[in-house]
């Protein structure tokens, strides 16, 4: 029972990001670290993908949550590129860690690029294929002189989006709630409670919220639930796990302290720049979590390995993965 796993405190959770629609590639992350001993996976609320991380499952225990979220969230959100700013600097591939953006010699704007700047772009657009794959983490646009990146919110009907997936078998849903509309977080959140008896998720941070405000909002979104039947997401700083040191996961620790300190019955998982230094910066900080969500940095680790096209045939490889990633799991 996640309820048991929950309350082991020794609780790993595999992101492998709300925003990720790349189906072959979740279910090559879920096969990977449900072999290496992880049973928490946190997934796009699309019913393929939710299908792939079965097959990835390949028999073995696992929980199954599904993440959305609320209009302006960045887990739910998609990159998009305005072409008539776009100088084709190649930036933006260099730096997206999902590798959503890359060269497209076919498209007509990429030809235009390099007949006035005698070099390629890269992308031109973000084709249906590699939207799939952003996940709308923010890194191209950071990295963009000419403003050419913008964001586009998927905010869908969660009638719509959450009815098929319950049917199809979940372990937890997740509600993304760290923006500033009040309404719309508790609309979604009593729409939730009502379609879902199982244990619930609430991904939060301080971005757009202070400590008071967030941990007031939390209290309102509990105060109709049953004790520990909710996990509370202390997401440090989002998708931010790229490097493997202390400062990357400082936020995410301070986060997880804020919610802790106002003792809730709830769950405590720490996420948002997570990486192989949050637990030990967790317990010098005496942080008494559940569980620790990892996705920028676990699928930074399984990268060079899971991009192969024969990488769930390929014993040798898989197992070569699988060493890389059991550390990570075992903190």
């Amino acid at each position: 029972m996640l309820k048991e796993l929950l309350e082991a405190k020794k609780c790993f959770k595999l992101v492998c990001g709300a925003g990720n629609e790349d189906a072959l590639e979740v279910e090559k992350l879920v096969a990977l670290y449900s072999a290496a001993g992880c049973k928490f996976f946190d997934l796009s609320a699309k019913p393929e993908i939710v299908e792939a991380a079965k097959r990835g499952l390949r028999g073995r225990e696992g929980y199954l949550c599904v993440s959305v979220g609320i209009k302006g969230d960045p887990h739910v959100r998609k990159a998009q590129i305005d072409y008539e700013k776009c100088a084709g600097c190649h930036k933006c591939e260099e730096i997206c860690p999902q590798k959503a953006l890359l060269i497209d010699t076919s498209s007509p704007f990429a030809a235009h690029i390099k007949r006035v700047y005698g070099r390629m772009l890269n992308a031109s657009a973000l084709r249906p294929l590699l939207a799939a794959r952003c996940i709308g983490c923010g890194k191209c646009y950071s990295v963009c002189r000419h403003g050419a990146i913008s964001f586009v919110s998927e905010n869908k009907d969660l009638r719509e989006v959450l009815p098929p997936l319950i049917e199809k078998g979940i372990d937890c849903i997740e509600l993304h709630a760290m923006g500033d509309n009040d309404d719309e977080v508790y609309e979604k959140w009593d729409y939730i409670n009502h379609v879902y008896d199982g244990i619930l998720s609430i991904c939060t941070a301080r971005g757009h919220l202070s400590e008071e405000k967030m941990i007031s909002r939390i209290k309102e979104m509990i105060s109709l639930r049953k004790p520990y039947t909710t996990i509370v997401q202390a997401d440090g700083f989002p998708m931010s796990g790229g490097k493997d040191d202390y400062k990357t996961t400082l936020q995410a620790v301070a986060t997880a302290e804020i919610v802790q300190n106002a003792k809730l019955p709830v769950y405590i998982m720490l996420s948002g720049g997570t990486n192989s230094k949050t637990a030990e910066l967790a317990k010098m900080c005496s942080i008494d979590y559940n569980g620790i969500a990892i996705g920028t940095f676990a699928r930074k680790v399984a990268g060079r390995y899971i991009e192969r096209e024969d990488f769930l045939r390929n014993e040798y490889v898989f197992n070569e993965a699988l060493k890389s990633v059991i550390p990570l799991i075992n903190l």
